[in-house]
């Protein structure tokens, strides 16, 4: 059967189970969009193409899915860049068509014309410039399965207008064989075994999980593991959510800002049971003194992430879930269960330490931020999607906002994209549209994709958006505060917009506190209202989020309230 490029690309994202496509069209994909609207498929009009990447990404976090977006060729390319280096940093599945110019005109300077491919290679999992409509149908094919197997990650496509236009014989696509691209699912049972017997003699061991266990699926089998032989757990920014946060093993986050307990428990331990982490910086702190008295069995499906920051004794490469299956399996035939009252003492010491130094802060007379994403939490019973923008909101709502299940925390972890939060939200949204889905934004990153609004409004997806409006860059003010003599370099914002008749102007609802007894009234009223919502809440701009490791100490040296 003939068809153009064009229904190709639509009859493949059909095959592929896409239903949403986020987007924004231009000359290059004028006819992607004009089969588009015969396709059945839905598609969400952006305001900037940077939106419709976060919100393909906040789509595929929420749901699991392999999110889409469309652009066109040039400036509409080149605005997705951060979108994908934040997925690609977050290791989430794409797939983003670019239209280019058509192909005899690439090379000659064309309006519109710029070398996405080129632009993209360092920040994809993968990517493609289609020079021919005979490879359009293989090539769209491949990149979903490269999107979503193995470590997932985004992948670009690059369609020229003409092969657009063009048409050729379609034939369904056979199951995709890509001979240099073999991801390793299952562990190798002799390294499982390995790290059995260093379970079996641990006496203060403890699980540091990532953002691959929620992308693997693999939190059920994670909890089962460390209730079963009492193991606490920790995790990285990426991973809440992969362990229940009312779970008492549950230690918080670790790192940078991470709780006493949690970072003191890794500094005391002497096995570490790494899952789906890459040791990143904002959680080690200082390498050399990381985990230093601890034998550490790391558990990647990506070979390249073991052993590239922190040494380990037992290398496991395989897919988490399936890992933590089999290590649960010899757990069991090996009636392992018994080793839990030897971790007594351990998890003793565990509750002195969370004693000591708790998650805390003092509400005055004026609005603290903690105070906001706490009476957040109660209201909507720890059930809400939560996206955030980045810096002390992301931090704030890591650390009191405690999530009961995966895909439920949705955040820029390893770019640290300001502008996320929103965009993301109204992803989520569309994957969950009776779920409540709630952007914990600051007034400094909120206004980097403000004009999603129109987004959210447009298509009537009732995200709510909570300010902590501290009138400052809050976490660069931090650092200049405690640091930099107090220095505050561009950070106060000096001016920025009545954030009420902001979400009026653009058809939504907009509430605000500015006294500590309107917080949960505003929190009620915003999260019953219908359709979008801004709440702003003017908190206390110098409030600093604790505990903080300064870089490159040790994660014990923490500064703490």
């Amino acid at each position: 059967m003939k068809l153009t490029g064009a229904q190709i690309l639509m009859e493949i994202l059909k095959e592929e189970g896409v239903d949403t496509i986020f987007g924004f069209p231009g000359g290059a994909v004028i006819d992607l969009y004009d089969e588009l609207m015969r396709s059945g498929l839905r598609h969400l009009l952006v305001r900037h193409e940077q939106g419709a990447v976060h919100a393909a990404d906040g789509y595929a976090r929420a749901s699991g899915k392999v999110g889409v977006c469309l652009v066109t060729s040039g400036p509409g390319a080149t605005n997705t860049v951060t979108g994908i280096a934040t997925a690609y940093a977050d290791s989430i599945p794409l797939v983003i068509i670019t239209g280019q110019v058509p192909t005899q005109l690439i090379g000659n300077d064309a309006f519109q014309e710029v070398d996405i491919v080129g632009i993209t290679r360092p920040c994809t999992k993968h990517n493609y410039l289609v020079s021919r409509v005979e490879d359009l149908a293989r090539v769209l094919k491949e990149a979903f399965y490269i999107a979503r197997s193995g470590r997932p990650g985004p992948v670009l496509v690059d369609i020229p207008k003409n092969v657009g236009a063009a048409t050729t014989d379609y034939k369904p696509i056979e199951p995709v064989n890509i001979k240099s691209y073999k991801p390793t699912y299952l562990p190798n049972i002799k390294q499982i075994h390995k790290a059995v017997e260093l379970i079996k003699g641990a006496k203060q061991p403890v699980i540091f999980a990532g953002g691959g266990v929620i992308l693997s699926k693999a939190s059920g089998e994670l909890t089962t593991l460390a209730r079963t032989l009492q193991i606490p757990v920790t995790t990285s920014l990426m991973g809440l959510g992969a362990f229940p946060g009312d779970d008492p093993l549950w230690l918080g986050m670790l790192g940078m800002h991470g709780t006493y307990r949690a970072n003191m428990t890794i500094s005391h331990s002497d096995l570490l049971i790494a899952v789906g982490v890459r040791f990143d910086d904002r959680v080690t702190g200082k390498t050399d003194c990381f985990a230093c008295n601890a034998k550490i069995v790391h558990i990647d499906i990506d070979p390249t992430s073991i052993r590239k920051n922190i040494a380990v004794a037992v290398p496991v490469v395989g897919d988490c879930k399936n890992s933590l299956m089999e290590i649960n399996r010899v757990v069991a035939e090996r009636q392992l269960e018994q080793l839990n009252a030897q971790h007594a003492e351990w998890l003793t010491q565990i509750e002195t330490w969370r004693k000591e130094h708790r998650l805390a802060y003092q509400q005055q007379d004026v609005i603290k931020p903690q105070y906001v994403v706490e009476k957040l939490y109660e209201l909507t019973r720890g059930e809400a999607i939560i996206t955030t923008e980045v810096g002390q909101n992301q931090m704030w709502a890591a650390q009191f906002y405690h999530f009961k299940r995966p895909q439920q925390w949705i955040t820029s972890g390893g770019l640290g994209t300001m502008g996320f939060g929103l965009p993301a939200a109204i992803g989520a949204q569309v994957a969950f549209p009776e779920a409540t889905v709630v952007d914990i934004a600051g007034d400094g990153s909120i206004q980097m994709n403000i004009q999603e609004m129109a987004t959210a409004v447009q298509y009537g997806l009732p995200v709510k958006i909570v300010i902590l409006n501290n009138r400052c860059l809050g976490m660069v003010r931090q650092w200049q505060q405690l640091f930099y003599d107090k220095r505050y370099s561009h950070t106060l914002m000096e001016h920025a917009p009545d954030f009420v008749k902001l979400a009026e102007a653009f058809g939504a609802s907009g509430l605000r506190a500015v006294h500590p007894d309107e917080v949960e009234t505003v929190l009620a009223k915003g999260l019953a209202t219908a359709g979008p919502v801004i709440m702003e809440f003017l908190v206390d701009n110098e409030e600093c989020v604790y505990p903080m490791v300064p870089a490159g100490k040790p994660i014990t040296d923490m500064l703490l309230v």
